[in-house]
């Protein structure tokens, strides 16, 4: 990194520590911010043109246009700075995603004002990417900004930048805001997973019971279906190769086999050396374990989920391994 560019994030860090976190800010003069634009300064230099020719030539008309045009820029001024300044901008806590996939999170702006508040624009900070409202009178509009976390975590969203240059586009007004709200993310799923691993014998059945059942013809879980079982227990991708050879059959998951194991989601099981691998494989297993709708557990050294089902277990498992 050269030294200007070091310069510049040291400068960079100092201001942005001068702002506390806070998940709801309004702006006022002292946190908003007003500079010419690339416009604004070549506007500056066609009026310092304008006036030197004016008074060169005695041009009466060039006096005119050259006082118009920069009592215009110092109305737009006015206007523009107001257009940010009292706008009250509130974060909307963010719902956790997955690592690699672009984290989106919703910011309300707030106008007291009797006024149409136009062209406010968002972005993080840094980013380049604007999301652009206008704030009706007297209302609220919601904006939506993404940033894409790499890494599984809880990370602090990051700071903001807001900014308009209405209504005439030579002066920006922006502001720094730092949310103090932190985002959950969780491993990214591995794309092609293996199968889930096989499920472990539950403590005190005897293995006269499992062998029983397989000459019942009760085999990987599964029956033949009875009239009476629920909808939810028939293995439909089964019925749906049967009824493709020509036949009716269906069959169900076998509730009582399905009590004498128990599915354990077990980090060493995943077989991969590397830990985010091995984090994505089991992220990956949880969701489709949740698909089946089966009871798992989740396996991570001494950290252990005790099996369950359910949208709360899910976010559970998969809390464990985005801060484990």
């Amino acid at each position: 990194m050269n030294p200007a560019a070091a310069m510049r994030r040291r400068i960079d860090g100092w201001f942005l520590t001068r702002r506390a976190p806070s998940d709801t800010v309004e702006l006022t003069q002292r946190n908003v911010y007003i500079v010419p634009s690339r416009a604004g300064w070549m506007l500056a230099a066609t009026l310092v043109v304008l006036l030197i020719g004016s008074i060169n030539y005695q041009l009466n008309l060039g006096y005119l246009l050259t006082f118009l045009l920069a009592g215009s820029v110092a109305v737009g001024m006015h206007v523009s700075h107001a257009t940010l300044r009292g706008l009250a901008m509130h974060l909307v806590a963010p719902d956790p995603h997955y690592a690699g996939a672009a984290a989106v999170f919703r910011v309300v702006l707030h106008n007291a004002r009797r006024g149409v508040r136009y062209g406010i624009g968002l972005s993080v900070r840094g980013s380049g990417q604007w999301a652009w409202a206008d704030v009706p009178s007297q209302g609220s509009e919601t904006v939506e900004v993404a940033f894409r976390p790499t890494t599984r975590g809880l990370h602090p969203v990051p700071p903001l930048t807001a900014e308009t240059r209405f209504p005439l586009g030579t002066f920006r007004v922006w502001t720094v805001w730092r949310p103090a709200a932190k985002v959950l993310v969780y491993p990214a799923p591995e794309m092609h997973p293996p199968p889930l691993p096989p499920g472990e014998p539950i403590a005190g059945h005897e293995a006269a019971a499992v062998v029983a059942s397989q000459l019942a013809g009760e085999y990987d879980g599964v029956r033949a279906y009875r009239r009476g079982d629920p909808l939810k227990l028939v293995v439909w991708k089964k019925a749906a190769r049967a009824q493709a050879t020509g036949s009716n059959e269906l069959v169900s998951r076998d509730t009582q086999q399905a009590q004498r194991q128990e599915l354990w989601l077990d980090a060493q099981a995943a077989g991969l050396a590397d830990t985010e691998a091995r984090m994505s494989r089991l992220c990956a297993w949880v969701l489709m374990a949740d698909r089946l709708g089966v009871d798992y557990g989740l396996r991570i050294g001494a950290l252990s989920v005790k099996p369950s089902q359910g949208e709360a277990h899910r976010r559970r498992c998969l809390e464990v391994l985005a801060t484990c």
